[in-house]
C-alpha cells in the first residue's frame, strides 16, 4: 500500500527511523546512567520515594550478579516477574535483561491455574514475586521449571522509616499477605546481598536476542508468548521519541506517570522509551483508588500520562482532578481500548490538552499507530502508522482494499515480534508470506491515511483495556457440574468499557448466578469473571452447531 499517511505527519517527524544502531535495552540504560546518573529515574507515587539512574544501575547489577551466580542462569534463561508497579519492578527487569535473560511478565492477579500455565509454557527458572501473591505461586509451582524464588514486600527499597510503616500496614493492619510455604525462597534483601558478594560478568546481548516473552491470548484464547526482541522494544521506543520530540522542551526533565501495570505491554513500552530519554517515571500501584491517584498527580508537573479509557473516565469524574496543575502536560495517550468521545471531550475541557488515541498490540511492542500530536481535538481515529511502519488493509483473499473500504489491518515494521514461543503453527497463521502481521482487526483508512477500527477481533472482550477471551471463560464454566452449555460475550459497560456477560443453559435447575460467579473466581483473574449472567433454554447456533456469539452480543446491548 502506498504510504499515503506520510503527508499527514506532524512537521518535524521523520518518515523512517534507523534500527541498526539500537543495541540492547541494557546498553541503552547504561548510556542513560552515564548521561543522567544523579537524575531520578523511578518514583514510588504512593510513598514519594525515588531512585536515581545511578541507584537503579547499582541495584540492577546486584540482581544480574545473583541470577548469574546464586541462580546459575545462563543468557537466554527465562525469568518471571510477578510484581505490581513498585520500585522493585524496574530493578529486577533491568537486572534480568543485563544478565542476558528473557523476562516473562506475569499479571500479579493471576490465579494458580493461569500462573502455572505461563510458568510451564515459558520454562521460567526463576521468579521475582510480591509476598502478597506468594501463596498463589505455592499452588502453581509444581510441574514448572522454577527453581529460584525471590519474595519481596511492598516496602522494600523505600528506606527507613517508610519501609517499616508500609510492611506494618500491609502485613498487620490490612492482613494482605496470606500464609505461604515456598522452601528455598529468598528475600529481596538476601538476594541483593548475595548479588553484591558475587561478581557480575558482563554479557554481550544482541539487538535480535529475546528480551521478553510477553503473553497474550491471541484470537484462540490460548495464552502464548509473543517473542519480543531488544530491537523490537527499542525500535518502538525510537518511533515514540521522534513522534513526540518536536513538541517537547529538550532542556526540561520530562515526567511520565505510569498507572497502567508495568507487566502490560502498553506501560512496558512507555517505560523503555522513557528510560532512553532519561525521564522520570512515577509509578502508581493502585490507580483504581482514584482519590489517591489524583493526589499523586497533584504532586508532579507531569508531561505525559498513558492510560486506558476507563482510567481517564474515572479521573475526569473525580471532583479534585480539575485542581491538578496541568501546565506541563503535553500528551495524554489513550490505548488498550477505544477512547470514547465523551471522555475525550471532558478530558480536554478540564486539562486543556487533547486526549490522543493510539493503537497497538502485544505482538507489536506495542505501538502501530498514533494520532499526530499537533492535532487539537479528538478525531475518533486511531491515527497514522508510526515511522518505518507499513500498514496494509486486506480483504479475505489477501488483496489490498482501496481507501475507505474495510479489511483486515496488517502490519510490518521493526516493532513486530519474531513469532510465538514454541508455536510455529500459530506464528504461520498470523504472518503473511510478505512479512505482515495479521492483527485480526477490521479497519478502514481514509485518503489522508487516518485509520479507524471498524470491528475488533471477532470475539475478543476488552475489560478496562485487558483482553478477555471467551474460550477461556467458557472452559472454566464448563467444569461446573450444573452447567450444560455456556457462551461468553462482551457487552457495553460504563465503568470498564466492556464487561463479560455469560449466557448459560442449565443442567441442574438449582444452579444460581452467585454459584457460577464463585466458581469462576477460583480459576479466573477478577477482570475475567463474568459480571452478568443470563440463563437461556438454549444457545443460538448455526446449522453446523457453532454458537452464534454475534446474536448474543446484540441481545446483551
Amino acid at each position: 500500500m502506498e504510504k499515503i499517511w506520510l503527508d499527514s505527519y506532524s512537521p518535524g517527524v521523520p518518515h523512517e527511523i534507523a534500527v541498526d544502531d539500537l543495541g540492547s535495552i541494557g546498553e541503552r540504560f547504561e548510556r542513560s546512567v552515564r548521561e543522567y546518573g544523579e537524575r531520578t529515574a523511578f518514583v514510588s507515587g504512593a510513598a514519594g520515594v525515588g531512585l536515581s539512574y545511578r541507584a537503579v544501575d547499582a541495584l540492577s547489577l546486584k540482581v544480574a550478579a545473583w541470577l548469574q551466580s546464586a541462580a546459575g542462569l545462563a543468557p537466554g534463561s527465562r525469568v518471571a516477574i510477578m510484581l505490581p508497579n513498585l520500585l522493585q519492578f524496574p530493578v529486577c527487569l533491568l537486572g534480568a535483561l543485563r544478565a542476558g535473560c528473557t523476562v516473562v511478565n506475569v499479571n500479579p492477579l493471576y490465579t494458580p491455574r493461569e500462573l502455572a500455565h505461563q510458568l510451564a509454557d515459558s520454562g521460567a527458572e526463576a521468579i521475582f514475586i510480591l509476598e502478597n501473591m506468594a501463596h498463589v505461586l505455592e499452588k502453581a509451582i509444581g510441574g514448572t521449571a522454577v527453581k529460584h524464588v525471590v519474595v519481596t514486600g511492598v516496602g522494600d527499597l523505600l528506606g527507613f522509616p517508610k519501609r517499616q510503616l508500609a510492611h506494618f500496614v500491609v502485613r498487620r493492619l490490612k492482613k494482605m499477605v496470606p500464609p505461604y510455604s515456598l522452601p528455598g525462597a529468598v528475600s529481596f534483601d538476601a538476594m541483593l546481598a548475595q548479588g553484591a558478594a558475587a561478581r557480575f560478568a558482563p554479557v554481550q546481548v544482541a539487538a535480535d536476542d529475546l528480551a521478553f516473552l510477553q503473553y497474550t491470548g491471541g484470537t484462540t484464547g490460548v495464552s502464548k508468548g509473543a517473542m519480543l526482541t531488544h530491537r523490537n522494544l527499542l525500535a518502538n521506543a525510537r518511533q515514540a521519541e521522534v513522534w513526540s520530540d518536536p513538541f517537547l522542551d529538550q532542556k526540561e526533565v520530562n515526567i511520565l506517570v505510569t498507572a497502567i501495570p508495568l507487566y502490560h505491554i502498553f506501560a512496558l513500552g512507555s517505560a523503555v522509551s522513557h528510560i532512553a530519554r532519561g525521564g522520570v517515571n512515577v509509578l502508581v500501584s493502585d490507580p483504581r483508588n482514584t482519590a489517591a491517584f489524583v493526589k499523586v498527580l497533584a504532586k508532579y508537573r507531569f508531561v505525559s500520562l498513558p492510560a486506558v479509557n476507563t482510567l481517564f473516565n474515572s479521573l475526569v469524574h473525580h471532583p479534585e482532578f480539575a485542581k491538578v496543575d496541568f501546565s506541563r502536560l503535553k500528551f495524554a495517550i489513550g490505548g488498550g481500548a477505544a477512547v470514547q468521545r465523551a471522555v475525550a471531550e471532558r478530558w480536554q475541557a478540564i486539562t486543556g490538552v487533547p486526549l490522543c488515541e493510539g493503537y497497538g498490540l502485544t505482538e507489536c511492542s506495542p505501538t502501530v499507530t498514533c494520532n499526530p500530536l499537533h492535532l487539537t481535538a479528538y478525531t475518533g481515529s486511531i491515527g497514522l502508522p508510526m515511522p518505518s511502519t507499513d500498514v496494509s488493509i486486506r480483504d479475505e483473499n489477501g488483496a489490498e482494499v482501496p481507501p475507505g473500504e474495510a479489511g483486515e489491518l496488517c502490519v510490518r515494521g521493526p516493532q513486530v515480534m519474531k513469532g510465538y514461543w514454541n508455536r510455529p503453527e500459530e506464528t504461520a497463521r498470523v504472518m503473511t508470506p510478505d512479512g505482515f502481521l495479521r492483527t485480526g482487526d477490521v479497519a478502514t483508512m481514509d485518503t489522508a491515511g487516518f485509520i479507524r477500527i471498524v470491528d475488533r477481533k471477532k470475539d475478543l472482550i476488552l475489560v478496562s483495556g485487558f483482553n478477555v477471551y471467551p474460550n477461556e471463560v467458557e472452559q472454566v464454566v464448563a467444569l461446573h457440574p450444573q452447567v450444560l452449555e455456556a457462551a461468553a460475550v462482551g457487552v457495553p459497560d460504563d465503568a470498564t468499557g466492556e464487561a463479560v456477560k455469560l449466557y448459560v443453559v442449565k443442567k441442574d435447575p438449582a444452579l444460581t448466578a452467585a454459584a457460577l460467579i464463585a466458581h469462576c473466581r477460583e480459576s479466573l483473574t477478577a477482570y475475567k469473571v463474568p459480571k452478568l449472567i443470563e440463563f437461556l433454554d438454549e444457545l443460538p447456533k448455526s446449522n453446523v452447531g457453532k454458537v452464534l456469539r454475534r446474536e448474543l452480543r446484540e441481545r446483551g446491548k
